[in-house]
């Protein structure tokens, strides 16, 4: 099928349908690297760990590089998405808040957490006395990518209501509840935080994924 070409789109600009491609692997490439590190990387646990401590170590590059790809991936796709939403309710807004997402994955791979609670194999049990200003700002990065995609997933719920899509809405309220649940058991420091945040974040990543899919298949 022809692609629809929107308006400003010429020949030598990226079509809507390959920038939709991008959000569309994001998700499950972030997802499936960070999933196959957990299992692998020695002395790593998902239920005492975050994702986020995979970026340190020496094979913390794999983490970083997987961050700083999904994060460009994301705020790329994010254009591909606003042209897809033009005209429709939220398709201002979930388009930057998902591209605000995307922001904070990049500066969460070049903003690296510190070594705690015994991951890599040889750091100390517990959380340091004091953290790096790397990690604090790794902190800060994080709070931004996740309150973007949270607030994108209830936009998107929105939007489909608004345009008459209750299921869809409904399964976007669903994700953005889910993440939004995990963000806070973790930094409430309820038992297995960790999980319940990686859960979280990916159910909205890929609540994203299929939303981005969605839009490439009607193109």
């Amino acid at each position: 099928m022809t692609a629809i070409q929107h308006p400003g789109e010429t020949s030598i600009t990226p079509s809507t349908r390959t920038l939709l491609t991008c959000l569309t692997v994001a998700g499950p490439l972030w997802a499936a690297v960070s999933l196959v590190q957990a299992a692998t990387r020695e002395g790593f646990d998902l239920t005492r760990h975050p994702l986020s401590a995979l970026s340190t170590g020496d094979l913390g590059w794999v983490q970083i590089t997987n961050f700083l790809v999904a994060g460009v991936l994301t705020v790329v796709g994010a254009v591909g998405l606003r042209r897809a939403m033009t005209g429709t309710p939220g398709g201002r807004w979930a388009p930057r808040l998902v591209a605000v997402n995307g922001l904070g994955m990049i500066a969460a791979a070049l903003l690296v957490m510190d070594p705690a609670d015994g991951f890599p194999v040889g750091t100390p049990a517990g959380m340091p006395a004091s953290m790096s200003w790397h990690s604090v700002g790794h902190m800060i990065a994080g709070t931004i990518a996740f309150a973007g995609l949270i607030a994108a997933c209830y936009v998107l719920g929105r939007h489909f209501g608004r345009t008459g899509h209750r299921r869809l809405a409904v399964a976007s309220r669903i994700a953005g509840t889910v993440m939004l649940v995990g963000v806070g058991w973790a930094m409430s420091g309820g038992t297995a935080g960790s999980l319940t945040l990686a859960v979280g974040t990916i159910a909205a990543m890929l609540w994203i994924t299929a939303v981005a899919a969605r839009y490439r298949s009607r193109l």
